[in-house]
């Protein structure tokens, strides 16, 4: 294997030594919700509280701090889909380094604007990591800068690694550790080192169902490129898994397993109301995934790679969520156009409870408004029984509710 130098357990007590200079050591966070729910002990590794909102600056410092005055006199490059960035702007600017970032142009404003925070000069191109990371090599050959790979880098993944170590330190019968995989950098160094300290954690792998190159891989036996990453997950938005870390993946990786992106939309719900914590979608796919993990009275540790979301991205996946709960929901129902029936449907709702959010009365749904005019109605409920309760009342009251696209 390439790199042989690093990987090793002499190599990940230096690189946990080396990021403790930049990074928080994340204490686990015992999740009451997730193990009542998993019938496990499940723990959070809070990756998002990190200064850069991620994990990615223990790679980006420990891989600088390895590099000669030469390289780094250069300038360093690198493509990144926010947090990868983030962690080699702030590396930088610790090291006195020039560094340019080239990010997908689909890349939340929150990571764009927090990368150039830190000095570095940002490029945005194409629409996936795969075109960005191509940009970046052609930049980084015109312009001799030096480049910082943001996974498919031995140095890198030590650096990521240091996360397993503060989890058998402070959770040594561990278990499993699920751990999210986009390019494989994160999943190498994890895995790697919780082999080498104790072969039988069983480290899990988890990607989006729409971007599963490193799932692809490992069933091919080698680097696949997928045809297409699309996934509101998208610091895991990756066609093509690493070259160099793959062969540690087939070694550490004891499975793999895809989540959907509406399972990360309920997931960011889970998190925020049992947890009060931010976490973005990519780093939200251990915990999406737990209930997926066939297994009880295990010790089970969540990595949660990273909390940068934009408020926007937020807002629609708050939305989503409350819709895909039942705790949002639209109907709509026909009745006579004479005084007295908005009421009598609005007190319906009321004595059950319901809350109404928005109304449109439209008179013109019917050339006889005496017959029937639409009122289209978006509810607030409690969940799933309380919405069949809602409207059972009001098929009770001779109204016949019509489902419709929810719409805050």
């Amino acid at each position: 294997m390439e790199g042989q130098n690093m990987l090793t357990l002499e190599a990940f007590e230096e690189a946990s030594e080396c990021v403790k200079k930049v990074a928080q050591e994340t204490k686990l966070i015992y999740s009451e919700y997730f193990s009542t729910q998993t019938g496990n002990k499940v723990y959070l590794k809070a990756e998002n509280m990190q200064v850069t909102g991620a994990y990615k600056i223990r790679g980006a410092y420990y891989k600088i701090s390895t590099l000669t005055e030469e390289e780094r006199a250069k300038g360093l490059i690198t493509a990144s889909a926010g947090n990868h960035a983030q962690g080699v702007a702030y590396a930088a600017k610790a090291f006195g380094c020039k560094a340019v970032i080239v990010m997908p142009a689909t890349t939340p404003l929150i990571k764009v604007n927090r990368t150039k925070s830190y000095g570095a000069e940002v490029v945005l191109h194409g629409e996936v990591y795969d075109e960005a990371c191509e940009r970046a090599y052609e930049l980084a050959e015109e312009n001799g800068y030096t480049f910082i790979h943001p996974f498919d880098d031995p140095a890198v993944a030590t650096g990521q690694g240091t996360i397993a170590m503060e989890i058998v330190k402070e959770l040594p019968l561990v278990d499993y550790i699920l751990v999210p995989i986009g390019g494989g950098g994160l999943a190498t160094g994890v895995s790697t080192l919780a082999k080498l300290l104790n072969p039988k954690i069983k480290v899990i792998g988890v990607e989006p169902e729409e971007a599963a190159c490193m799932k692809a891989s490992l069933e091919a036996g080698h680097v696949v490129t997928l045809p297409s990453a699309n996934t509101i997950a998208d610091g895991t938005a990756v066609k093509t898994p690493g070259e160099k870390i793959f062969p540690y993946i087939q070694q550490n990786i004891d499975d793999i397993i895809t989540v959907s992106d509406d399972e990360l939309i309920v997931a960011f719900l889970d998190m925020v109301e049992n947890h009060k914590m931010i976490v973005e979608n990519s780093g939200l796919l251990t915990v999406a995934a737990l209930k997926h993990l066939d297994v009880k009275n295990k010790k089970i540790v969540s990595v949660l790679s990273g909390g940068n979301m934009d408020v926007i991205t937020m807002a629609s996946v708050v939305q989503h969520g409350l819709i895909q709960r039942d705790r949002i929901f639209t109907i709509s129902v026909l009745l006579p156009d004479r005084p007295g029936e908005l009421v009598r449907v609005a007190s319906i709702i009321a004595e059950q409870q319901g809350n109404v959010i928005k109304l449109d009365h439209n008179q013109f749904v019917s050339t006889n408004r005496n017959a029937a005019v639409e009122l289209t109605i978006t509810l607030e409920a409690f969940g799933t029984e309380h919405k069949e309760k809602i409207i059972r009342a009001l098929k009770e009251h001779g109204y016949d509710p019509v489902f419709k696209v929810a719409n805050l």
